[in-house]
């Protein structure tokens, strides 16, 4: 069986049918033009590109350049792409001068958790967000943490609210491969790039230029910006702070620059079901902005940013000082079966005390959380994935798998 896009609503065909109108009748709107986009990042007047991230020009070239070039965008993934790179243009400038007139704030060493695409990072992320001590950021919280350095900011789990229906009724296969909503913490890239150097953009279009370009930029300073979002999330609510992001597999170095002292809880699951199951989440997120998906070339792609940022963890790991950070390894079938095990051996890393009911903490997530947005099914063969080739391939995960 092969691999279909998923279907689309007729609401969900309107919207496109519209948006492809609008870009025939108005192609200017939809120029990946770098100076077009800085501009209407300052038009209101309010910043100048004087207080955009550092280093933000050539990453906006390189990344509507490739959008443009790689991306197979319909109107929808154009106007996205567009609007995510005004939007993160101006959250930069918004986070200096915000934290410029509040006091700084110190953070306490945050949990982190990493790993390949599926592999359990959302179920512990999400779970440990339930801890009361801890704070796992939601997507409003990320995208605009200057929000909610007021007494009188509004709720996290409204301001997003209209986009995240948006994106559902586009694409409700989403909630399939990646429950996600307006009050469900999710993952760090949507904080991040303010610079415009995110692998959060590789996962929703086809960015293979961009994905080569970012793969050999610093990202020092892109985590050190990261880290003033959440210190002003921080400026009200001291808990500490507990993070998921595939993402920082790739980049274990920065991270643990960025935050010393991180407790890293790195998943492990069997290499060809978390590459086929990634392959699977890439394909339906693209399908949203692209009308032109190769299910087998997303395999390919898939494959190869796996191997070059699992390589890069296992050589960050064996790189990073001792006491530079606490790394725990987790297996997926035991946080699987056995989740009050794995979850104890987090809670020790982190110098806390697991909750005195354990397994009623874990009973009463899922009681909250249950899974029933439908199956996601999915096979290596629909991505052009050789499970003996990818096991082969991905032995060097043995330094670490062995060493648990």
């Amino acid at each position: 069986m092969s691999w279909e896009p998923p279907a689309r609503s007729a609401v969900a065909r309107q919207i496109y049918a519209e948006a492809e109108q609008d870009r025939a009748e108005n192609p200017h709107r939809y120029r990946f033009d770098a100076e077009q986009v800085a501009q209407r990042a300052t038009r209101r007047g309010e910043f100048s590109p004087d207080e955009f991230a550092d280093g933000w020009a050539p990453a906006l070239e390189a990344f509507l350049d490739s959008a443009e070039r790689d991306g197979r965008l319909n109107a929808v993934g154009v106007r996205m792409a567009l609007q995510s790179a005004t939007g993160r243009l101006t959250a930069g400038a918004r986070i200096t001068r915000c934290r410029s007139q509040i006091p700084a704030v110190e953070l306490a060493p945050p949990i982190v958790i990493i790993g390949g695409w599926r592999t359990g990072t959302t179920f512990l992320f999400r779970l440990l967000g339930t801890d009361t001590r801890l704070h796992a950021p939601l997507p409003a919280e990320l995208v605009s943490p200057w929000l909610f350095t007021t007494p009188d900011a509004p709720p996290p789990g409204e301001v997003s609210a209209t986009a995240s229906q948006l994106l559902h009724t586009l694409n409700p296969d989403m909630a399939v491969v990646h429950l996600s909503g307006p009050a469900l913490p999710e993952e760090c890239v949507l904080g991040m790039g303010t610079d415009l150097r995110n692998w959060g953009f590789t996962s929703m279009m086809r960015l293979p230029s961009y994905a080569e370009w970012l793969a050999a930029e610093d990202l020092t300073g892109t985590y050190a910006r990261y880290r003033q979002g959440l210190e002003l999330l921080a400026h009200r609510d001291d808990r500490r702070f507990v993070l998921k992001a595939p993402a920082h597999t790739a980049e274990l170095d920065h991270l643990i620059e960025a935050f010393p002292g991180a407790v890293v809880v790195q998943i492990h699951r069997d290499i060809v079901s978390t590459l086929t199951s990634g392959a699977s989440l890439f394909a339906v997120y693209r399908s949203t902005y692209s009308d032109d998906v190769d299910p087998v070339e997303v395999g390919r792609q898939q494959v190869a940013q796996s191997e070059l940022w699992l390589r890069r963890a296992v050589e960050a790991r064996r790189t990073t000082a001792t006491g530079a950070a606490t790394f725990v390894d987790l297996d997926y079938d035991e946080l699987i079966a056995e989740p009050a095990r794995a979850v104890a051996k987090v809670y020790a890393a982190a110098g806390m005390s697991a909750p005195d009911d354990i397994d009623g903490f874990i009973d009463g997530y899922h009681r909250a959380h249950p899974r029933n947005a439908g199956g996601h099914r999915y096979t290596p063969e629909q991505f052009g994935i050789d499970p003996d080739e990818v096991r082969q391939r991905f032995a060097f995960l043995d330094e670490i798998t062995d060493a648990r």
